[in-house]
């Protein structure tokens, strides 16, 4: 009969005993994350359109030389090889992203660095034919139209176009009656 109050006090001493113990177990463990290092990931171009590349950049490895990227925008996970002393990627935003900012994400190898990004994706307006086409050169159609529009020939253009006119005429004819008089002496 006595043998279960010495179990109790047995089992409340040996976790009076195990609970500082685990206590310093799980403020070390807050301290091995707190060394984990987080930094900021370069993104070149910030604003791209979709389909096209970006460069990623990291420097927070340290003696980690591989990492690994990814983000929602992008088509697949970029892989960060060294290059000096930082780590480099490249990556494909995807053709159907919609204009927005997304986060980038780079995870060194061994787990003790992580850093974050923006890349904003951006639809660039195109201009478009307008039909008919009349000057050829697809967008520049609209432009060309415009332009010849405003500086086309005028009045003053027609003028010295028929004095040219005019006076090529009275040339021609002066050298026909020189040439026949000639002929006849």
């Amino acid at each position: 009969m006595r043998s279960l109050p010495i179990t109790f006090c047995a089992a409340v001493a040996a976790a009076a005993i195990s609970l500082p113990a685990s206590a310093a177990l799980a403020e070390a463990k807050s301290d091995s994350r707190e060394e984990k290092s987080s930094g900021t990931v370069s993104v070149s171009p910030s604003r791209v359109s979709p389909g096209g590349e970006v460069e990623l950049r990291v420097d927070i490895c340290g003696k980690s030389r591989s990492a690994r990227g990814n983000s929602e925008a992008f088509e697949s996970e970029a892989r960060f090889e060294p290059d000096g002393k930082e780590l480099v990627a490249d990556a494909r935003i995807r053709s159907d992203a919609a204009p927005d900012e997304y986060e980038v994400w780079v995870t060194c190898k061994d787990g003790h660095g992580r850093a974050t990004g923006t890349v904003t994706v951006v639809h660039h307006g195109r201009p478009s034919p307008v039909a008919p086409v009349r000057a050829g050169g697809g967008g520049t159609a609209v432009l060309a139209e415009k332009a010849s529009a405003d500086e086309g020939p005028g009045t003053p253009h027609a003028v010295i176009g028929l004095g040219l006119g005019a006076v090529a005429a009275a040339a021609l004819a002066f050298r026909s009656v020189r040439r026949r008089r000639s002929a006849l002496d």
